[in-house]
Order: C-alpha cells, then structure tokens, then sequence
C-alpha cells in the first residue's frame, strides 16, 4: 500500500496562545544579552573600549637618593616634543608603566614644565614602597625603557588666586611625596615674589624624609617661606612639630580671608582637616586648590 507522505512548513506552524490565566503566572526574564553571548567576548569588548592610553617608550636619564624612602627620577622625552609640550600646568600626572608589570603608576611631574620645553626631561618623586611597580621603578638605572602615557588632569587652577595684588596671601600644604608637584608650583613661577604672605607647611616624619631640601633656599629667595614640620623629630629639632595641620592652627596669621588663597597635596587627613580650618575662618573654598 503506498505511503502518503505530508509535506509540513514548520515556519508557518505555531501552537495556540496560552490562555491569560496561565501567563499571568510565568515567571518573567528580561531579555539580558550577557546572558547569551559569552562574557569573555564582553570582557574583550569593554577592555577595547576603555584602553585608550597611548604609551610611548622612553628611558631613564637618573636616579638618585632624594630622600629616605624618596628617590628623584628624571625620564628622557627630548625625543617626543608633543609629549613634553603637554606638560602645561603645575599639578598634572600621568601614568608609567614598567616592562612586564601589567599595573601602571600614577606620578605627578615635579618639575616645572618649562624644563620639559627647554630641557626634554620629565622629573618625579617616587616613594619606594615594598613590593609595588614604585619599588620597581626605583631601581632601574640610566638607560631602562620605561612607557609613558599621555600628560593628564588640570593641575593647579592658579587663575583662582590670581592677580597677586588681590591674593596676598598664600598658604601651601604638602606631606611626603605630597612635595612633588608642589615643587612644579613653586618653580614655574606663581606671582610669589608679588606676595606678602607665601608659606609652605611641608610635613613629614623626620628630617631624614624632607625631600628638596637643598631647594629650600632657592625657594625662599623667590618669596615662599618653608615651615618644615616634623611628626617623629629627633631630640635637636628645634621647629615645628606634630601634624601639618595643628602647626597651621597654632601659627594661623590669616590677615585678610577674603585676600587668601591655598595650595593642597598630601594626605587625606591633613588636606580635609587643613580645608576645614581655612573655610571656619573666612576662606572660600573657590580659592583651595588640589591637584586631583
């Protein structure tokens, strides 16, 4: 007997709507496509997205002791004009990476950035902490290939405490490394000659950890008072001592509120509590400068 066979077009057939009844109680999934495409292809996907960081190979023209823990690094870019042109304001960063770490360090340039026009140098103070890309980087020598990002972040808004004729008064605060940009600042030039009041509260554990110290005249010859203040000194210091922030409460001698201005870097603690004694005592917060 022959067989029939029925030709069915599976494209045109669906079954009957389910009655509201029943749907009403299906649980409802929204559509999640993460839930449908493999996640390391939204991993690579996102990391293609984010990674925009250009990295350009330069090397290490030295460095040396600055202070203990502290070690000053000068980075060769004579050959990357853009790069050392980017540098523009006291206060910027940017990150480094070593070969072979997958983590890059975030430094803020402590030089001026007229000295990366006029000289191809990028300059840092790097604290050497134990087992990080710091450490690392502290013991490269002349000649190691490091990879550079571009320059990043505003720096210091001096525009802010600009004319010197209407901000007399400038107060600079800095813990450890905090040093670094500070010293950006006070070398490119900020009208402090043009100041009556300019001084510098640069805390650290003992003198052993001042960096700069050999700038320190320099920087007074150009109208910043240096008011080093040490937590841990030794039984021959002679000057300040305890936090950065109680030598400010104690010394205070804010003239003119309105007429003052600050420049902030270091630790939370010591930036929080410094800005809390400023804006009890006149000082707009407009006027508090951070680099971050």
């Amino acid at each position: 007997m022959p067989v029939t066979v029925l030709s069915v077009s599976y494209a045109r057939v669906s079954p009957p709507p389910l009655p509201m009844s029943i749907l009403r109680r299906l649980p409802f999934h929204p559509l999640n496509l993460r839930h449908h495409l493999p996640s390391r292809r939204f991993a690579t996907l996102a990391a293609v997205q984010q990674d925009t960081t250009v990295w350009t190979p330069t090397t290490i023209s030295s460095i040396e002791t600055a202070a203990e823990s502290l070690f000053h690094v000068s980075i060769d870019v004579s050959n990357f004009p853009d790069l050392a042109a980017s540098h523009t304001v006291p206060g910027q960063y940017l990150q480094l990476r070593l070969p072979d770490v997958e983590k890059p360090s975030f430094l803020a340039i402590a030089s001026p950035p007229s000295l990366a026009t006029a000289s191809g140098a990028f300059e840092f103070l790097v604290k050497s902490v134990a087992g990080s890309p710091a450490e690392l980087l502290c013991g490269l020598k002349k000649g190691d290939v490091v990879e550079l990002s571009q320059v990043m972040g505003n720096g210091f808004n001096i525009d802010k405490i600009d004319p010197p004729e209407d901000y007399p008064t400038v107060l600079i605060f800095a813990t450890g490394s905090g040093i670094s940009p500070i010293r950006s600042l006070i070398e490119s030039g900020f009208g402090a000659d043009r100041r009556s009041d300019v001084r510098l509260y640069y805390g650290a554990r003992n003198l052993r950890r001042i960096a700069y110290q050999d700038r320190f005249k320099e920087w007074e010859s150009s109208g910043v008072k240096v008011v080093p203040v040490l937590s841990q000194p030794d039984d021959s210091w002679t000057g300040e001592s305890g936090y950065v922030q109680a030598a400010f409460a104690r010394a205070k001698q804010i003239n003119s509120p309105k007429g003052t201005g600050a420049v902030l870097c270091g630790q939370r603690q010591m930036t929080e509590e410094v800005t809390s004694i400023l804006v009890a005592d006149g000082v707009s917060s407009e006027r508090i400068l951070r680099n971050f």
